[in-house]
């Protein structure tokens, strides 16, 4: 079940990088090298983590489940400031955040797991 939940996060941040690499693109000139490549590198480093979850062991994933949600918080920080500046849209900002969400939900529901499980 828990495995189900795991590989669910894949599509979902797969989803969630196509979108924001389409928006990072169109950011300005500036902030496209700056904060854009910030945030595209924090988004590898979590997809490398979500592809980690599933492949080691059980007694490891509560830590990669922590780097995701710390490297999401990121990024939503990130977001904030682009909005705030008017680099990109309410609109754009409420699809991201909604993405981030998604995966939030599905990562709390597996922090809570391991946490539970983990102890000994």
């Amino acid at each position: 079940m828990k495995i189900d939940n795991e590989l669910k996060l894949i599509p979902i941040f797969e989803q969630y990088m196509e979108y924001m690499i389409q928006l990072l693109i169109k950011l300005p000139r500036t902030e496209k090298f700056s904060i854009g490549t910030e945030y595209k590198q924090s988004m590898y480093a979590t997809l490398r983590n979500v592809m980690y979850i599933s492949k080691i062991d059980p007694n490891k994933r509560l830590e990669y489940l922590n780097r995701i949600d710390a490297e999401l918080n990121a990024q939503r920080m990130m977001l904030r400031v682009m909005k705030n500046f008017k680099w990109i849209d309410v609109k754009k900002f409420d699809i991201a955040m909604g993405k981030i969400y998604e995966m939030g939900k599905v990562l709390g529901g597996l922090i809570k797991f391991y946490a539970k499980n983990n102890k000994k």
